[in-house]
């Protein structure tokens, strides 16, 4: 119980650094900045959940991206063919390769080397063997072209890598505040920024690939015609819906512009885009404009027809402007687009989200309204367990509070509404080592120790069972930050800080504070009575005795929820089954009838309405569309006009759009971290105590988890990420509960050899049962009002983890043990009868 006075003076500096860092989370804005010099680190980043904003993934068109490479390869080898005089119309486009077919084999021998030298260098694979990115094969007559994975891959990295920074040039020229813009995986990008509560625009601004071009206009062909002569396309307008016969040709490249700016006609004061070209471009366009005067020429963005004005007269300026029925803020965008240049290839909204910072505002005051109530409960009941012991725990609990939100601003963490539900969670979790240290102290005391030797064996016995139930709840939780996004990370995040500085703040701090109760006070016994008086002896129940009907119950309950998995089903949310989800709000009272009416009439599918908040707020909900992402963004385009047209004065607090893609791959990898937690928890039990005991724990977790299954399953609350994330951490505190009963049976089993295995069980039983108990008292009350007034973005969460909670303990006591025992006798049993054997081959 020892401790040197630099390692005191070390947690010291520990706890007012952490005081220090959580400081700036509770000044007002104008302190901050006045003492910012002083401050160690910035406040915690609210994530777009908090303070609103728009937040989408992009993903790079790997298909685009070969074709367009396809398409780049044939143009060459074309050329190659032609320089060769060799017909070009022997090379084609075949699947995702190009076929050359050429008869002769003098003119077969000629083109080969021109074709093997267009190939790119990929860089260095294994050994420093170069690569390339296309490989070249001869069969017959026919040079085969196929595009090397190597090649694609590198032309991917570096597509998404161009795309970020021409993604960067082009928010930052329409003025959004602190973009959030990265990478995520090898052909995604992540866009969140904070405050812009519509994306639509940002969805126009960072879709669009901006491949501008200009070409004369064919005024000999009807754009109507369905076969155009070759040479010609027939586009659409972009504005007018009119088509235009325009030459394939490209008169002058986009690349050629050096400026485009949005202003105002001076005549009819219309929204305009001019631009400049740079000095190639302006010889071309002055050329051009001088030998065709009086024919339209079309200006096209992304194959659709901006404008085609006539040439009036020659430009030899190098400039012109772009006019049309846009809008102020269309001018704006495409200004934007221009100046920032081409994407190297089509970008896809996978997924959409956007939070209002009406909603945004208030998921801060719930969670800090939650948070403070979860907190004095949690605090009430550790006065009423262990009385003046229990504020000395009260301390540890505000200060692992404090370092948590600390440590979550030194990382640069961004605070998410579940991060919130975590850090609450987390408080909760956190009771648990004070519950095992002082459950044990009371042991030692009853057992005629003395004060500070009742402290220091409880300590020590109390820390393993400690370490190893943090350790089974850490696995799952890592598990989930692996495996999550966005705002289920943060929850991931904020469990991970909370379960590693519990050990800091429940093991060390409080266990100096006692300490130093016990040498000024000169105790000679420590006592540790609850709010009510003394504590009662250890029941002395038999659970074994009803094993059978605890077990038949257990797989009852678990049979049945099985049952309701398939019938009625999960309430699968829109991050596994894609959709679009819209919650939107009225100062009158909707009329749901008409807007249901309204939306079934757009033909998108099944309209689920769902009204809140005294008749002024609904949730709409749309099932995914057919197709792919496209079509998920025009159905949403389509609710929020006619939501606009049935309540004028409609405002948007939160929009959702997953795509078949994303939700495909979050129900994939959330499944996924539950198998794997599973797992893992499985082997860091088999390693610390013996393969029956691991058995056990994952029988009865798998009995736990089927319940929870059934309990949405019967109760309809979505299964989103949010409810993976209530699931892998019910499974850890399942887990956690499983330990701490093992543990007692293990030093048990070390301390009464000969005690029948089924009494021992009952023993050990009943000697943590008040552990048990206490301790999901302690994380159902910090989350029951999380539960009640929390809403609906945690609903998914804190109902369930509530009933995990009591379903955990109850397994824990009367089905963990009775397993165990069925085990430890049929290993017995098996081993008896291969003795025998084994000792007759012997002899």
């Amino acid at each position: 119980m020892r401790t040197s006075k630099w390692a005191v003076l070390a947690y010291v500096a520990i706890i007012l650094f952490g005081i220090l860092a959580a400081l700036p989370n509770v000044l007002p804005v104008a302190v901050q900045q006045q003492y910012a010099a002083f401050l160690p680190v910035n406040p915690v980043t609210l994530g777009l959940d908090l303070k609103g904003g728009s937040h989408l993934v992009l993903e790079v068109d790997a298909a685009g991206l070969r074709k367009a490479r396809l398409n780049t390869l044939l143009d060459d080898i074309r050329g190659a063919l032609r320089a060769e005089r060799v017909p070009t119309s022997s090379a084609r486009i075949a699947g995702d390769s190009i076929a050359v077919k050429i008869a002769d084999q003098a003119d077969r021998d000629k083109v080969l080397p021109k074709i093997q030298e267009l190939a790119i260098p990929v860089g260095t694979l294994g050994f420093g063997t170069a690569s390339s990115d296309i490989e070249v094969a001869t069969a017959d007559d026919t040079i085969t072209v196929k595009l090397t994975e190597a090649g694609l891959s590198e032309r991917m990295t570096a597509a998404v890598d161009q795309s970020l920074e021409i993604i960067r040039r082009r928010v930052d020229q329409v003025g959004v505040a602190e973009p959030l813009i990265q990478r995520v995986g090898s052909d995604r990008i992540l866009v969140q920024l904070p405050g812009l509560q519509d994306p639509t625009r940002l969805r126009q601004l960072l879709g669009s690939t901006a491949q501008m071009s200009f070409h004369m206009v064919d005024t000999s062909v009807d754009p109507n015609t369905t076969t155009p002569p070759r040479g010609v396309d027939i586009l659409p307008g972009a504005n007018d819906g009119a088509k235009y016969a325009v030459e394939s040709r490209v008169a002058i490249s986009g690349e050629r512009l050096a400026d485009a700016k949005a202003g105002f006609n001076q005549q009819t004061n219309e929204p305009i885009v001019s631009f400049t070209f740079d000095s190639q471009g302006a010889r071309q366009f002055a050329e051009i404009t001088r030998d065709n005067v009086g024919l339209p020429f079309a200006i096209v963005l992304d194959g659709k027809v901006l404008t085609a004005p006539r040439i009036n007269e020659p430009i030899p300026g190098g400039q012109g402007q772009i006019s049309g029925n846009f809008t102020a803020q269309e001018a704006t965008v495409l200004s934007a687009l221009l100046r920032s240049g081409a994407l190297p290839a089509p970008l896809t909204i996978i997924e959409e989200r956007s939070v209002g910072p009406n909603l945004g505002s208030d998921s801060i005051r719930m969670g800090i309204y939650t948070g403070l109530a979860g907190f004095a409960l949690v605090v009430s009941l550790m006065v009423v367990l262990y009385g003046a012991w229990g504020m000395i725990a009260n301390v540890g609990l505000l200060l692992h509070t404090i370092l948590t939100i600390g440590v979550l601003g030194m990382l640069g963490s961004t605070l998410t509404l579940p991060g919130i539900a975590g850090i609450i969670l987390g408080i909760g979790m956190a009771v648990d080592a004070n519950i095992l240290i002082n459950a044990r102290i009371r042991e030692e005391t009853e057992g005629g120790a003395g004060a500070m030797k009742a402290l220091d064996i409880g300590f020590n016995k109390a820390y393993a069972t400690i370490i190893d139930s943090n350790v089974t709840t850490l696995s799952g939780t890592i598990l989930l930050f692996m495996f999550g996004t966005g705002p289920v990370r943060g929850f991931a995040v904020t469990m991970m800080l909370g379960i590693v500085i519990s050990m800091f703040t429940s093991v060390t701090v409080v266990r100096l504070l006692m300490r130093e109760v016990v040498v000024r006070r000169k105790m000679k016994k420590l006592e540790i009575p609850s709010l009510f008086g003394g504590v009662p002896h250890l029941p002395k129940i038999s659970f074994m005795k009803g094993r059978y009907v605890a077990i038949g119950m257990s797989a009852f309950l678990s049979l049945s929820s099985v049952v309701l998995f398939f019938t009625p089903g999960l309430n699968y949310g829109i991050d596994f089954s894609g959709g679009i989800q819209v919650e939107t709000t009225s100062k009158s009272k909707l009329e749901l009838a008409t807007l249901r009416h309204e939306l079934e009439g757009l033909n998108i599918g099944e309209v689920a309405l769902q009204e809140f908040g005294q008749g002024q707020s609904v949730l709409i909900r749309v099932q995914r569309q057919p197709g792919g992402e496209q079509e998920q963004t025009v159905a949403l385009n389509k609710i929020k006009d006619t939501v606009a047209k049935v309540v004028p004065d409609a405002s948007f607090e939160r929009t959702e759009v997953v795509g078949p893609t994303i939700s495909a791959e979050l129900a994939r990898s959330g499944f996924l971290a539950v198998a794997l937690a599973m797992l893992a928890i499985l082997f860091y039990i088999w390693w610390r105590f013996e393969w029956h005991f691991a058995v056990g724990a994952i029988a009865v977790l798998l009995l736990d988890i089927t319940k929870t299954i059934g309990f949405f399953a019967l109760t309809g609350i979505d299964f989103n990420l949010t409810a993976i994330a209530a699931l892998l951490t019910m499974i850890g505190y399942s887990v956690n509960d499983k330990v701490v009963v093992y543990d007692r049976m293990r030093e048990n089993l070390r301390k009464y050899k000969s005690m029948p295995f089924s009494e021992l069980i009952d023993m050990s039983i009943n000697q943590v049962i008040a552990r048990c108990i206490f301790t999901s008292m302690a994380t159902a009350l910090s989350l029951v009002p999380m539960a009640i007034w929390g809403g609906d973005a945690v609903k998914s969460f804190a109902w369930p983890m509530i009933f995990g909670v009591i379903v955990a303990t109850t397994s824990s006591i009367y089905i963990g043990g009775p397993i165990l025992l069925f085990l430890s006798r049929w290993w017995k049993d098996r081993e008896a009868t291969r003795s025998p054997g084994i000792e007759t081959a012997k002899s």
